[in-house]
C-alpha cells in the first residue's frame, strides 16, 4: 500500500547548489509534506540539512569552503586519497564549523535514504540514515566519487558514489515495477524530484570511460560494468522520469534548471555557485503553488510548467 510523498534529490557535486535553493524556499514556506527523502551524493548532503531543518546550511557550506583545500582539491586528493576531504567535511564541518543539528534530525519522523553503490555487486544500495551522528558515514558513502575517493566500508560492504547505479531513485521511492525493494519501506504515492541538469541534457560517459581505463576497479567487474553503462542508464532513467511526468495524474513532479548548468562538479567560482542557488530559489518560488497542489494530491493541477 502506498503512503505519502517522497522527495528525491539528484547529486552532482556543486550543482547541488540548485537543489539547496529549491529546498530553502520549500522550508521557508513550510513545505514539509514528505514521508521520505532520498538523496544521491550531493543530494544526500542536501537531504541531511533538509531533515534537520537547517535553512541555508548547504549553501553556506559550499560557498564558505569552496576555496578551502581541505574541502575539495587536488591537495586533499594527494594527502588523503579523497578529492573531497572526508574528515574535514564529515567531522570538522559537520560537528564544529557549521554543525548539523543532530537533535532535530533524529526527532524528525521523515525517513532519509542515502543512495550508494555497492562496489562488489555493482548495484545500488539504499542506506537508511536513521540517526546522526552514527549514520553520517552513509552520506559519505553516497558522495564518494569513483577514482578520486576511497571506498567507504559499512557492515562489511564497500561503497562509492550512488550516482553510478541510481542517480535519480524515483522508481524505488514510488515502488515502481522492476525497481528494488527496500525492507520496511512503504512506497510513496507521489514524488517531488529535483534534478541538477536541464531537461535537454545528455550524459556523454566520458568520466566513466576514463575511470574504467584507469584499471582501478579491475578487481570489481560488476562495478566496472555499472560504470561502463552509466551514461546510457542515466539518460534512459531521465527519459522514463519525463515520460512518467507527462502522464495524466502523474505521480511525479520534476523541478529542473531552466537552462544548461555551467557549474562543474568541483566548481570554485562563487559567482556561478550563488547564481545557481538563486536559480533554484526562482524555480521553487515560481512553482510553489503547483508543488503544494501536487503534494496534496489535488486533481486538476497542471504539471505542465517546464520553464
Amino acid at each position: 500500500m502506498a503512503r505519502g510523498n517522497a522527495l528525491v534529490l539528484e547529486g552532482g557535486g556543486f550543482r547541488g547548489m540548485f537543489t539547496a535553493g529549491v529546498l530553502d524556499v520549500l522550508q521557508e514556506r513550510g513545505v514539509y509534506d514528505f514521508a521520505s527523502v532520498w538523496g544521491v551524493s550531493a543530494g544526500a548532503i542536501n537531504a541531511a540539512s533538509y531533515k534537520s531543518r537547517q535553512i541555508g546550511r548547504t549553501m553556506r557550506i559550499m560557498l564558505a569552503f569552496r576555496d578551502d583545500r581541505r574541502f575539495m582539491s587536488l591537495w586533499s586528493f594527494a594527502t588523503t586519497g579523497n578529492l573531497a576531504g572526508g574528515e574535514f567535511m564529515y567531522e570538522e564541518i559537520q560537528n564544529h564549523l557549521d554543525p548539523g543539528d543532530d537533535v532535530a534530525f533524529n526527532a524528525n519522523a521523515t525517513r532519509m535514504f542515502a543512495v550508494a553503490s555497492d562496489v562488489v555487486f555493482g548495484t545500488p544500495a539504499y542506506l537508511e540514515c536513521a540517526s546522526f551522528p552514527e549514520d553520517v558515514v552513509k552520506v559519505r558513502a553516497s558522495a564518494s566519487l569513483p577514482l578520486v575517493s576511497s571506498m567507504v566500508q559499512i557492515d562489511g560492504h564497500r561503497y562509492l558514489d550512488g550516482g553510478t547505479t541510481d542517480s535519480i531513485p524515483f522508481e524505488v521511492a514510488l515502488g515502481r515495477e522492476g525497481a528494488a525493494k527496500v525492507k520496511g519501506y512503504e512506497p510513496a504515492e507521489r514524488a517531488l524530484v529535483v534534478i541538477t541538469q536541464d531537461r535537454d541534457y545528455q550524459k556523454s560517459g566520458l568520466n566513466e570511460r576514463i575511470t574504467v581505463r584507469s584499471h582501478c576497479y579491475d578487481g570489481f567487474p560488476y562495478y566496472e560494468e555499472a560504470l561502463s553503462v552509466r551514461a546510457s542508464s542515466y539518460n534512459a532513467k531521465r527519459e522514463r522520469l519525463f515520460a512518467l511526468e507527462a502522464e495524466e495524474s502523474s505521480p511525479v513532479l520534476v523541478i529542473a534548471p531552466a537552462q544548461p548548468v555551467e557549474v562543474s562538479t568541483n566548481e570554485h567560482d562563487g559567482g556561478k555557485l550563488l547564481d545557481l542557488y538563486l536559480q533554484g530559489r526562482e524555480q521553487a518560488t515560481k512553482r510553489l503553488d503547483e508543488v503544494r497542489a501536487f503534494l496534496a494530491g489535488r486533481s486538476g493541477a497542471s504539471w505542465g510548467d517546464r520553464a
